[in-house]
């Protein structure tokens, strides 16, 4: 008999567990499989980039995240030493040539830190247990993937079959949705019969977490080194002693023949002026670097590939984890909608869209980055070095992880935006959050803290100085429209639970708290009541959805309107998605066009 769910899940990995998260949190039911006989426990990914750090925020789950982590903060850049008489290159000996902060100020109101992968899946192992009380079901290997394409139309049917072996014996299992997140080697995507189709470079690198004993006075700073010996990335890991060392290998090397004895002696080939005496080495591997993408990534919107099983790149600049775990973060929340009925099954058709653009645009930006960074590239080491520097630096905020912008789609509504109203709101990328005070209770915080990632759409309205009586009545105005259209009806009528609320405004004003509260005390009413609409299941107004762009008594002024590009006297709608991408950049005369866009997208 087979096991029946909504959703399977082949794979443990970052992509499977941030997906596992969403449809936990929703309610939504679905398995977990695993090939190997426990969670990660060693080795890995490590760098964990500014967007990723704003989605655990977002699932409230980036304080044990940062705590532990290694916080990178600043970048030093070392090179062959030239002799001051001859000017040629020495050998034996490196200099550092410059420095840079890792993360340029404004790019993200979250640091760029290194953690385990393990402890990374931990966290999230953690929070779906929570929520569903379920665990990875693990020694479960994959055989065999099928769908019934005479109920592929049917989003309740269950039509995608999954073989798999479990301490011997065949086990079966039914869902509607696969996801494939079962690694480089998928067997799902071998099951499809799709293809990874690139290229894999003669280059070989040496990866190694060690525990050294050195007097190279940046071994606690992310570090970039080439020289005539050899190129090294240095990257310090969490716990203030590990430190992890990505080597070039000389070319002619074969990753599989590597000992732990090679990356050892050409660290200290590469460092040969210093010190360096390993006293522990936790884990090590060799690797030649590939760059791939699968020839799909689903198969009629049932079957979807994630992470490495339908992309794969070097490691050294930290996007592989966090592009993998952006996978399952673009796909969960769609699957849930779905599932839920608060959106047709076209919505899933948005994965292929989004998801393979920005795996192709790493697949380029890793090819240039792994040029830069090889030896073999460039003669000349030093003049390649400061080449590489400026590339490093000017890419800055594509390996913060913020650069990803996905086309228009029946989700995303650039044509008809205003991008005008909100300059430094981009329609397709993730929203970009600025300090602002609760007016409840005059705490400093982010905006994207009230954009938790619990399936709710969001519409951001940013009223201006509602003290002005024009700026008030057409807030106003606004609101009653918003107010009396089905969409939030329902919702400030309480016909539905709070867990099947997925729409709900926020107020952003301009202007003084101090002055705007003295008014609300007196019983004049300024706040429109679709911004404390009830919520929790006791029906109570929601006080949480209304700031103001002022002063705070300790964190001084976010200056909100300024950094987002929001013109107090127009202000703007902005409306995002439970991701916490921008769908729409529009007018508070627009009312219209907000509510179309939402019927367009299935959500009411």
């Amino acid at each position: 008999m087979a096991t029946e769910t909504d959703v399977l899940i082949c794979g443990s990995g970052s992509a499977g567990l941030c997906a596992a998260v969403w449809l936990a949190r929703l309610g939504i039911k679905f398995i977990v499989l695993e090939k190997s006989d426990g969670p990660l426990r060693i080795g890995q990914a490590d760098g964990i980039q500014c967007r990723t750090v704003e989605v655990f925020e977002s699932f409230d789950l980036d304080g044990e995240l940062i705590k532990n982590a290694y916080w990178v903060n600043e970048v030093c850049f070392w090179s062959a030493e030239k002799d001051q008489n001859s000017g040629t290159e020495n050998r034996e000996r490196i200099t550092r040539t410059g420095r840079t902060a890792d993360v340029k100020s404004g790019i993200s109101w979250k640091p760029h830190v290194i953690m385990s992968q393990a402890h990374l899946n931990a966290l999230l192992l953690g929070d779906v247990k929570k929520y569903s009380g379920q665990d990875v079901e693990y020694g479960v290997s994959v055989k065999n993937v099928s769908l019934d394409s005479s109920t592929v139309e049917d989003p309740h049917a269950i039509s995608a079959t999954v073989t798999a072996e479990k301490d011997g014996t065949e086990v079966i299992y039914k869902a509607k949705y696969i996801l494939g997140c079962d690694g480089a080697h998928s067997i799902v995507r071998k099951s499809l019969g799709y293809k990874m189709v690139g290229d894999t470079s003669d280059a070989v690198w040496g990866v190694m977490d060690v525990y050294p004993e050195t007097d190279f006075p940046d071994i606690r700073k992310k570090v970039t080194i080439r020289s005539k010996a050899g190129n090294l990335l240095i990257i310090p890991r969490e716990g203030g002693s590990m430190v992890r060392l990505y080597l070039e290998l000389p070319h002619g090397t074969v990753a599989k023949s590597v000992q732990l004895e090679d990356l050892q002696n050409t660290a200290k080939q590469i460092l040969s002026q210093y010190k360096l005496d390993i006293k522990h080495t936790y884990w090590w591997s060799a690797y030649t670097i590939g760059q791939r993408l699968a020839d799909h990534f689903s198969k009629d919107n049932r079957i979807f590939l994630t992470g490495d099983s339908c992309h794969t790149h070097s490691p050294k600049a930290g996007q592989g984890m966090n592009l993998s775990l952006q996978d399952g973060y673009n796909i969960g929340w769609k699957l849930a909608a779905v599932l839920k009925g608060q959106s047709s099954p076209r919505l899933l058709r948005t994965y292929n869209l989004e998801r393979e653009k920005t795996a192709a645009d790493l697949i380029a930006f890793d090819r240039e980055f792994t040029k830069l960074f090889s030896s073999a590239a460039n003669r000349e080491v030093r003049n390649a070095a400061q080449t590489f520097t400026e590339f490093f630096i000017k890419s800055g905020r594509y390996t913060a992880g913020i650069t990803t912008a996905y086309d228009d789609s029946m989700i995303t509504n650039g044509k008809e935006s205003r991008q005008d109203l909100a300059k430094n709101i981009i329609v397709g990328m993730r929203f970009n959050s600025a300090q602002v005070v609760r007016f409840c209770d005059a705490r400093a915080m982010q905006i994207a803290k009230a954009l938790q990632s619990n399936g709710r759409w969001r519409v951001v309205v940013f009223g201006g100085d509602i003290l002005d009586s024009h700026g008030r009545q057409r807030l106003i105005k606004f609101s009653k429209e918003l107010e009396s259209s089905e969409l939030f009806r329902r919702h400030m009528e309480l016909i539905s639970y709070p867990s099947d609320i997925h729409v709900e405004a926020l107020l952003v004003l301009h202007g003084s708290r101090v002055a705007l509260d003295e008014v609300v005390m007196v019983g004049e009413v300024m706040i429109p009541k679709v911004f404390s609409a009830p919520d929790g299941d006791l029906g109570l107004p929601d006080l949480n959805k209304v700031f103001i762009d002022d002063e705070s008594y300790n964190y001084g002024h976010g200056h909100a309107y300024e950094t987002l590009g929001v013109d107090p006297k127009e202000g703007a709608v902005v409306v995002v998605r439970p991701d916490q991408y921008v769908s729409m950049v529009t007018s508070l005369h627009d009312s219209t066009g907000v509510l179309d866009f939402f019927k367009s997208v299935d959500s009411i």
